[in-house]
């Protein structure tokens, strides 16, 4: 490796800092970016994911975290999502351990500083990628284009797309997995220490394995390093022209040299990297259930297009927008869903020009990496193209069906291979218009301030839920989960009237939203709006049978309009679609205690109690009950076994005294009523 190809590295207009200097200012870059969302709530998916997650409670046995999804759902389970990411949930487990508790100002610290060492890391990535394994006398590796390096770097760092992988914390799988991705590659470049094809060391390539596996625990993208690793090997170790060869190939019909290929040990590193890669998949497939998960049409709608080549025209389209949000990255949403892309249904759409786009693009960059006479060109456009495309595979629907349409995310790696071409690009200029080098110094400068100050922006709209969903909705109008969500969130806040508006509207936009007319519904009955609400909740079940939650509000609603018999039905399906449904059981036993079937009522509670046994209403009701009815006896039982699971709960220690005093047991009611207490107000549970 001549040290001259590099001539065009000191003209990028950056200040000239030694390895660790550049580091670390790359590390702090990172930092400054998204430091503001060090205090922020959980939001979106960081609900189910950690708030709602049980495998994160010391109390849950630790091998659990194996046997579950990213969730907390059983991989057997019809409705687990399949995302066997382990080592993620347990850095989860840790961050509760250390704060004692779900405090998300630890969750949030941890992504940020790995954010900055993912960062700092990419400048040895990137020196590799650009200048090739070269060293000094004393063996150790040199940056032969630091500059560059450092650019790209940069631009990886305050790369806006990044937020919703740093400032939300179930981002921390991409974070993760884009660490040991880097391990990994570094591991795989290390078993090169002469910088050629015949001498590598088996044990590094083998521990390259390993970390790609731990990258494969964290998320399921951390497979494509192993593409990578393949392509550096090809390209950058045994210096395999593409362009040569297919020509050799194809118009010369010559065929490969294998003797060759096992000579340099080529043949056999793929081998390993095949075999390993192959191993892998083989056992995420197992640990899966060897079933695919299952996603809607509201999640994916280009998926279940019939058309194939309209299913095709959409994939396509859903890259460019991909495209489009690495190279401006303004229009950032949390969720890219329902509505939010339309299909495109005929050739005389124009979007469709910003497929042709995307592809004159890459193939123009393609051309240029594989027939340009200039060594450094050619390798910094096929390894940018490599790291653009390789991670955002599983992403793409090519190989299985996603549940998404656009997510932010997934271009947590693929943005290192726009940033390595992007800093080509300034290079290059820079090289070519030397006598406007401080106005290129000017526009960088510029660009990264607009990159960081675009990371604090969306920072700070990542710090809480009202943020981030009103953010969306001028980015994704047409998304009905946009709406649903600010429906919720206003909800969640007591503000039902402007609730209402976003649940309508989330509705129009997509009338088969049982999750918004479920909520829209139970507003309308706190409302005492129950013929519009019945209406809703109908329709609910009508669209999806299995609505557990639906059918015990439409039982809830049911029962307030008189209609009893209608009300048990309902509340008998939901019990019937989930089985372990304590409220449920607690409304039945209401709609009987109304009927004055008292023995099913305390069945009903009863079951309630054995399925949450801190089921407060239903302990208390079973009391009040008993009592009203002369089991004094029976009541005293129920009430000392209450209070036995919640010694501390007013309600019941009220029941409890009335009942006690009634047999005259003046001196234990006294000591368990301890206060004034009032009666219970009969309430419902909600979903």
């Amino acid at each position: 490796m001549v040290s001259s190809e590099f001539h065009w590295d000191h003209q990028i207009p950056l200040p000239k800092l030694g390895p660790s200097h550049s580091r670390i200012v790359v590390g702090l870059v990172a930092l400054i970016c998204f430091i503001n969302s060090y205090d922020g709530e959980f939001v979106f998916d960081d609900s189910e994911a950690i708030v709602n997650n049980k495998d994160l409670h010391p109390s849950t046995p630790l091998n659990n975290i194996w046997k579950n999804d990213f969730w907390g759902s059983n991989l057997s389970s019809n409705s687990s999502h399949k995302s066997y990411r382990p080592l993620t949930v347990l850095t989860f487990r840790l961050n509760y351990l250390l704060a004692g508790g779900l405090h998300p100002v630890g969750f949030h610290v941890l992504n940020i500083g790995l954010h900055s060492v993912i960062s700092a890391l990419m400048m040895d990535v990137f020196a590799i990628l650009i200048g090739g394994l070269a060293y000094d006398a004393r063996g150790q590796r040199l940056n032969q284009a630091p500059q560059a390096s450092f650019l790209a770097a940069l631009f990886f760092a305050a790369h806006p797309v990044h937020t919703e992988s740093v400032a939300g914390i179930v981002g921390r799988a991409d974070l993760l997995c884009a660490l040991f991705f880097q391990l990994s590659f570094l591991a795989y470049c290390r078993g090169f220490r002469g910088g050629n094809d015949r001498n590598f060391s088996v044990l590094w390539i083998i521990f390259s394995l390993l970390l790609c596996a731990a990258a494969m625990l964290c998320k399921e993208q951390g497979i494509t390093v192993l593409g990578v690793n393949a392509a550096f090997d090809v390209l950058m170790i045994c210096k395999v022209n593409i362009y040569e060869l297919t020509h050799r190939l194809l118009l010369k019909g010559k065929p490969v040299d294998a003797s060759e290929l096992v000579r340099t040990g080529l043949l056999m590193r793929l081998l390993l990297l095949l075999a390993g890669g192959s191993l892998l998949l083989y056992a995420r497939w197992r640990i899966m259930g060897t079933g695919p998960p299952a996603f809607t049409e509201v999640d994916n709608p280009a998926s279940f297009a019939e058309n194939v080549f309209l299913r095709m025209v959409n994939y396509n389209y859903y890259y460019s927008l991909n495209a489009w949000l690495l190279l401006c990255p303004w229009w950032l949403c949390f969720d890219w869903s329902m509505g939010c892309v339309p299909l495109i249904q005929s050739a005389s759409d124009w979007r469709i020009v910003a497929v042709l786009l995307l592809w004159s693009c890459l193939i123009g960059l393609t051309s240029q990496a594989l027939c340009s006479q200039d060594g450094v060109k050619r390798r910094m456009l096929t390894f940018g193209l490599v790291l653009l495309v390789i991670p955002f595979l599983p992403a793409s629907n090519l190989f299985f069906r996603v549940g998404f349409v656009v997510a932010e995310r997934v271009l947590y790696l693929s943005t290192a291979g726009y940033c390595l071409l992007l800093a080509y690009a300034l290079g290059h200029a820079c090289c070519l218009w030397r006598t406007h080098r401080k106005l290129l110094c000017v526009g960088v400068l510029a660009l990264l301030c607009v990159y960081v100050g675009r990371c604090a922006q969306r920072s700070l709209q990542w710090r809480t839920e009202q943020s981030l969903f009103t953010s969306a909705l001028s980015v994704c109008p047409l998304n009905a989960k946009v709406h649903y969500n600010v429906g919720k969130n206003l909800a969640d806040r007591g503000n039902q009237s402007a609730a209402i508006k976003y649940y309508r509207e989330a509705v129009r936009l997509h009338p088969k939203y049982v999750h918004a007319m479920n909520n829209l519904g139970n507003i309308l009955k706190e409302r005492n709006e129950l013929v519009e609400a019945e209406e809703l909740l109908s329709t609910a079940v009508h669209i999806q049978p299995d609505f557990a939650a639906a059918w015990m509000n439409l039982g809830i609603v049911q029962n307030s309009l008189g209609k009893f018999e209608a009300a048990e039905h309902s509340y008998w399906n939901a019990i019937k679609h989930r089985r372990r449904y304590p409220d449920c059981y607690y409304n039945l036993g209401r709609l009987y205690a109304d009927l004055n079937r008292h023995v099913d009522a305390l069945n009903a509670w009863r079951n309630a109690t054995m399925l949450k046994p801190e089921h407060s209403l239903a302990w208390n009701n079973m009391l009040i009950l008993l009592d009203n009815t002369g089991n004094l006896e029976q009541a005293e039982l129920i009430g000392k076994e209450a209070l036995k699971i919640l010694p501390h709960d007013p309600t019941i220690m009220f029941s409890l005294a009335n009942v006690l005093g009634k047999l005259q047991k003046y001196e234990p009611s006294s000591t368990t009523a301890g206060a004034n207490w009032t009666w219970p107000r009969s309430t419902t549970s909600r979903p």
